[in-house]
């Protein structure tokens, strides 16, 4: 048995380390929006594990007029270490001069895909026609208020020259995941970003819009200029922008960044 006086030592020891460790341990604040919060979800409490650190996460979409909204945030100043959501929002909020320029990182890309509820027939989507004819067919649609919305809303109906005959029947939804309102019977079809339907229960993922009409978005994440932890902010983006995230993300439902390809050095 060790002698009582370093027994007691030994003790005091593991406190004081623990309590210093618990000192140097920071709680990084995440913002992240819906098409990334899947794969983050897996990811983060790795990273926490990992570096020591806690992780404080709110929701928030990457634009629109909710108070949630990760521009609104910063707006009436909230404290945000991280800021993951739609890349052209994220360029947006650089140039107003609210995120740091050079901590931005490329995440993901993000496909729009499509749910029925549950028990309810898989309408065919497999070509273009097929898809307009579904869309016509539809009673009514939903969409989000973010980025996968405002492109069906604005740019999809316009190329697929059924604007006049879906507008009537379609409706932006702000703040509740799409898939969850379908699954409550409100909307007979539902679009936004796969990685957000597919953790949804209560539906059929239909599966990707074709590429002809689809719109890919890319999601990045930022440091907000005055982040608390940015040390800690820039470790935690490089872990989610790291090969050994890849495998998670793409469980999700998202794809891979893909690199843009080296130049082969001219013949000699």
């Amino acid at each position: 048995m060790l002698p009582a006086k370093l027994t007691g030592f030994i003790a005091a020891s593991l406190v004081a380390t623990a309590f210093t460790s618990s000192a140097l341990a920071a709680e990084v604040s995440v913002v992240t929006s819906g098409g990334f919060t899947a794969a983050y979800k897996a990811l983060g409490p790795q990273w926490a594990k990992t570096s020591g650190n806690t992780l404080k996460t709110q929701l928030g979409p990457s634009m629109g007029k909710s108070d949630e909204a990760i521009p609104n945030r910063l707006a009436r100043g909230e404290k945000i270490d991280v800021v993951i959501m739609v890349g052209y929002a994220l360029d947006d909020l650089i140039k107003q001069g609210k995120v740091i320029p050079g901590s931005r990182v490329e995440l993901a890309d993000s496909p729009i895909g499509m749910v029925v509820r549950k028990g309810q027939p898989k309408p065919n989507i497999a070509t273009m026609d097929a898809f307009k004819k579904t869309l016509l067919a539809a009673q009514s649609v939903a969409y989000s208020d973010s980025a996968s919305g405002v492109y069906i809303e604005t740019e999809m109906y316009k190329k697929m020259g059924i604007e006049d005959q879906m507008k009537p029947k379609s409706t932006r939804v702000q703040k509740t995941p799409v898939a969850e309102t379908v699954a409550e019977g409100k909307y007979q079809i539902g679009f936004q970003q796969v990685a957000e339907l597919l953790p949804v229960k209560g539906v059929t993922f239909v599966g990707r819009i074709p590429n002809e009409a689809q719109s890919v978005t890319r999601f990045a994440a930022g440091i907000p200029v005055d982040a608390p932890h940015p040390k800690e902010a820039a470790a935690l983006l490089k872990y989610l922008a790291s090969s050994a995230a890849q495998p998670t993300v793409r469980k999700t439902g998202l794809e891979t960044v893909k690199q843009p390809t080296a130049a082969k050095p001219a013949a000699k």
